[in-house]
């Protein structure tokens, strides 16, 4: 018989870069837990400035990093999936689950907790295969596992409503595949966030696997249909035949900001209805659930609610002028420059931006971007910098905001001009030993269809721009 994990004991959330991972850690945190959060890159974790908890990195494809992160941990959330990673997630997900595996039980911990995935009967998607084996990975162990299965969750940053939000936001006429008349019990990411932090501390469910489901089954086309309604859209559907999940990915490409890799892999176990028996979660942690509607307005409510990040994360509200139609995840370029500069003197020249209107490079073009804002009625040509050399937390530079900053490191910029949508600069100097490496980087959430046609055509000239700043930026701090 197990005892309750003591106050002292370390929680560690092992992917907490990801989204279940990055809503868990503050969510146990908050109920006084000792919460160590680990994922590939410590940075990014740090970036998220989660009070009283401990980041490290590790990487489950490296067994020797995780013996040191296991350290002390009673309970270990095992949140990692390698769906980004292309065509062989599959293969690596079961590597990466065999070491955290062993690695467990040298470290002696009390229990793993996995989510894993809704399975329906003879799943052709590979997704949802690999989710299966890797809970089968895990439990031929010797530490005992804790598996909670999980479909579509209704939540900020969750792919499958972002999908479904993009949708709605992008295309009020949509001719949609047939799995739209899919069905799938929805939760709200906080319902799930209670279910893992009840179950990891509840004896009876070592051992045991958890179907995890809000109180109703819907098609994906209603869940679509009640998002519009919410969001105040009006949409027609159309489903037709052809739209086979491989096409439907590659047409989704054009029209979601969510990441193609993952994307794609959602898609593939759309075909199949994906229904849970969760009685026995129900029975063993009584807590009540949220229908579809109450979901979504509590997605969005908890949008409004998020802090201004250290700098640029994605999906946060502020960067996107806190206007929840605006895409969640962000369309990306970026440019970069590798220097023997030091970071001073790089940092002095970064700061220097708009001084003059001097933007580093191929200024001509800045000018007539800013000379079309003018003529929209946008803040440029109207302000100008409080000081030409130095940057502090809300300085305007033209149609920039200063929003964030971090001395010698990062410097991030809001654009606040007219588009249609809400778009981040940053400038990042990475530290590579011998020599650094400067960053400039463009984020932009689209608006709607019209914030994709604005995005597509600039794309050549924002990476060809962003080169040149770079290398101007390097030449000066030199």
């Amino acid at each position: 018989m197990e005892n309750e994990a003591s106050s002292q004991a370390v929680s560690l959330v092992f992917g907490a870069s990801g989204y279940i991972g990055s809503n868990l850690v503050p969510f146990l945190a908050s109920r006084d837990k000792r919460v160590r959060a680990v994922s590939r890159n410590r940075a990014v974790l740090e970036g998220r400035e989660w009070q009283g908890v401990e980041c490290d990195s590790a990487d489950a494809l490296d067994p020797g990093s995780l013996d040191r992160v296991l350290s002390e941990v009673d309970v270990a959330y095992y949140l990692v999936h390698s769906m980004a990673a292309g065509a062989n997630f599959g293969a690596l997900d079961l590597e990466a689950a065999t070491n955290f595996r062993d690695a467990a039980a040298r470290a002696g911990i009390r229990r793993i907790v996995y989510l894993g995935g809704l399975i329906p009967n003879e799943p052709e998607s590979l997704h949802l295969q690999s989710r299966f084996e890797t809970g089968q990975v895990l439990r031929q162990g010797q530490v005992p596992v804790t598996e909670v299965r999980a479909g579509m969750i209704i939540g900020p940053g969750s792919a499958a409503f972002e999908v479904m939000r993009d949708l709605v936001n992008n295309l009020p006429v949509m001719v949609t595949p047939r799995w739209v008349f899919s069905r799938s019990p929805p939760i709200a990411l906080s319902d799930l966030l209670s279910y893992l932090a009840a179950l990891a501390v509840l004896p009876e469910a070592a051992g045991k696997i958890y179907d995890a489901a809000g109180p109703e089954v819907l098609t994906y086309e209603k869940i679509m249909r009640r998002l519009a309604d919410i969001l105040g859209r009006r949409i027609i559907i159309i489903p037709v035949p052809v739209l086979t999940p491989k096409l439907s990915s590659y047409w989704l490409r054009l029209v979601t900001t969510v990441p193609v890799n993952i994307a794609r892999a959602l898609i593939d176990g759309l075909k199949h209805d994906v229904l849970a028996d969760d009685a026995a979660l129900r029975e063993l942690v009584p807590i009540p659930l949220r229908n579809v509607k109450e979901s979504i307005e509590d997605a969005l409510a908890a949008e409004r609610s998020l802090s201004l990040p250290a700098h640029w994360v994605e999906g946060s509200i502020r960067c996107r002028n806190f206007e929840p139609r605006y895409a969640f995840y962000a369309k990306q370029a970026t440019g970069k420059c590798e220097t023997l500069a030091e970071p001073d003197r790089l940092w002095q020249a970064i700061c220097r931006i708009g001084s003059d209107h001097d933007f580093f490079a191929l200024n001509a073009l800045w000018w007539l971007r800013g000379a079309a804002d003018w003529l929209l009625g946008g803040p440029s040509f109207r302000r100008k910098r409080r000081d030409p050399d130095v940057l502090r937390m809300g300085d305007v530079v033209d149609a920039w905001r200063v929003i964030a900053l971090v001395p010698e490191q990062k410097l991030t910029l809001l654009l606040e001009m007219k588009l249609p949508g809400a778009g981040v600069l940053e400038f990042e100097i990475v530290d590579l030993g011998s020599s650094r490496e400067v960053h400039a980087s463009a984020y932009f959430h689209p608006a709607g269809l019209w914030g994709l046609l604005y995005w597509y055509p600039l794309v050549p000239f924002h990476l060809w721009i962003f080169k040149a700043m770079t290398r101007e930026i390097a030449r000066r701090a030199e």
